[in-house]
């Protein structure tokens, strides 16, 4: 049913629930796949230069952040590819879905904004609106 699916994960807590809830639908599709997006905003981009030394510092932390992620699908047989683009969140997520045609986006609630931890997630909301495929928000 869902052979193509988007995790949209930044390494939050609500993001690892997402991923366990892709995975396992990824897991009742023959051929199914799962493509971890992870966007880098100019924020994160900042914070990541400031703690790391060097490029390939920076990118082996932000690839650690999907560690969980690589470790259940690879556990579970499911085909993945991790994706790390710029930009804004949610907007950002949204034309990564629907220029490549996903069948399913899954997305956590909230992320690791500070601002999000009191309602739904902006970026979650975002995605509900605007994507052209069905979106699961987990919570």
């Amino acid at each position: 049913m869902f052979k193509k699916i988007l995790l949209a994960a930044d390494g939050s807590i609500h993001s690892l629930r997402a991923a366990e809830k892709a995975i396992e639908i990824a897991k009742y599709t023959p051929q199914a796949s799962v493509d971890v997006v992870y966007v880098v905003d100019s924020k994160t981009s900042k914070e990541d230069v400031l703690q790391n030394w060097n490029k390939y510092d920076t990118e082996m932390k932000r690839r650690e952040k999907m560690s969980f992620i690589e470790q259940k699908a690879l556990k579970n047989h499911i085909n993945y590819d991790i994706k790390i683009v710029r930009g804004e969140p949610g907007p950002t997520i949204v034309k990564f879905a629907n220029e490549h045609q996903y069948d399913l986006v899954v997305v956590g609630s909230r992320g690791l904004n500070m601002m999000q931890e009191m309602v739904l997630g902006s970026v979650s909301h975002k995605v509900a609106k605007r994507a052209k495929c069905p979106v699961l928000i987990v919570k």
